[in-house]
């Protein structure tokens, strides 16, 4: 069984060749470990193979084990859905959350960011697929919901999130992310953040601009649920 680090490194030449193919500094592309369900111990082998960045679904989870691995200089992401009722605990808590769908709470978000803390980097995930299962906000609301959350004292808007509908055909990957950084380069705001790709589709992610590319399978092996 291959170990974490060795699938960094398969990770990493993915993410170097789509980037060299795609004419891009792999510089501007940031390997966001999406740890779910996966324990500490994991964890901590990846950021001694290099990794600092790590994706959370589940609230609870994610504290205990930033409360298991608060030695360590790790940056933490919020990437599921946000529900009212734990906005502020992710305020406190994430330096990143990729997942904001409606105002709502992104103004909550907003007024429990501690005053200590730097303004909480924001991506607004929007729905691009249309489907009905999936969260985000749809292209049509996007704009007014960016327009105000720039408003917000204590958050900062760095860019769109989407996870497309899976498929294998890489001509119906890319057109899913080209939609992504077409609404974001509409929005005409300073942004510089595009998260999109995971295990199956980062080389298509990248050929369309992503900044931050989600990965969990590849990285640490399929996960259980049990």
């Amino acid at each position: 069984m291959s170990t974490i680090a060795e699938n960094i490194a398969k990770v990493g030449a993915r993410i170097r060749e789509a980037a060299q193919a795609s004419g891009r500094d792999c510089a501007t592309i940031g390997l966001l470990a999406v740890s779910k369900t996966k324990p500490a111990a994991a964890i901590r082998q990846a950021h001694a193979a290099g990794l600092c960045d790590f994706g959370e679904n589940y609230l609870q989870e994610a504290l205990e084990k930033q409360l298991e691995l608060s030695d360590l200089p790790l940056i933490w992401h919020f990437i599921g859905p946000i529900q009212s009722n734990k906005t502020r605990a992710i305020a406190e808590h994430f330096a990143w959350v990729h997942s904001v769908d409606r105002l709502k709470v992104a103004e909550r978000l907003s007024a429990q960011r501690p005053p200590h803390l730097p303004a909480l980097n924001i991506c607004l995930q929007v729905n691009v697929s249309g489907e009905a299962s999936k969260s985000g906000c749809s292209p049509e609301e996007l704009p007014a919901l960016a327009q105000a959350v720039t408003q917000l004292p204590n958050l900062k808007l760095r860019g769109l999130m989407t996870i497309p509908q899976p498929s294998d055909d890489r001509a119906t990957q890319q057109a899913a992310f080209a939609r992504l950084a077409e609404l974001q380069a509409r929005l005409n705001l300073d942004l510089d953040t595009l998260s999109m790709g995971m295990s199956h589709d980062l080389e298509a992610a990248i050929a369309e601009g992503a900044t931050w590319v989600r990965i969990g399978t590849a990285l640490f092996g399929e996960r259980d649920y049990s």
